[in-house]
């Protein structure tokens, strides 16, 4: 098994720890609050890059060049949040679900410490009381065993390098 497969298989045990205790937990189909208010681009390492790119690859054509223009024009925009360009904006599904980032698994699961929740419902719901006996999934050490799955880089900038071949 390979140190990212690895990875995915400990926040999905996790994620569903927490989805098994509270069965009404926000995060789940239907709810796309995150991808389409992201703060940054996301970064993904060479691993997580290989896996995307598998998925990027079955999608249809049609798909693919949506998915290519969104990635152009979040290139240069400026402003946040940042809409994800991988979200199916019609559907608020995501098309590379199976091969998504481990930042996109781990949301609204995992802190950080010091940086809070993240998600405004989840942080309402911490801060009342509802969620006290949920046991968070600790990012810093999410973050640490990324650092072994190579280069990172913007996912932008991954697809641009996929598309013209370099």
């Amino acid at each position: 098994m390979t140190t990212l497969a690895r990875l995915q298989l400990d926040i999905d045990t996790r994620v569903q720890t927490i989805r098994d205790i509270h069965p009404d937990w926000l995060c789940g189909k239907g709810c796309d609050s995150c991808c389409r208010q992201l703060a940054e681009v996301p970064r993904l390492t060479a691993a997580e890059w290989d896996l995307l790119r598998e998925g990027l690859a079955a999608l249809p054509p049609e798909r693919l060049r949506e998915v290519s223009q969104d990635m152009v024009a979040l290139a240069s925009q400026q402003s946040r949040p940042v809409v994800c360009p991988l979200l199916d904006r019609s559907t608020g599904a995501c098309p590379v679900y199976a091969q998504r980032p481990v930042a996109c698994r781990t949301y609204g699961f995992y802190v950080q410490r010091d940086k809070g929740l993240y998600c405004h419902d989840i942080e309402t719901r911490e801060a009342d009381g509802n969620l006290l006996d949920v046991v968070w999934g600790n990012h810093d050490a999410i973050d640490h065993s990324l650092t072994s799955l190579g280069e990172i880089r913007l996912l932008t900038e991954w697809f641009d390098r996929w598309e013209n071949g370099k």
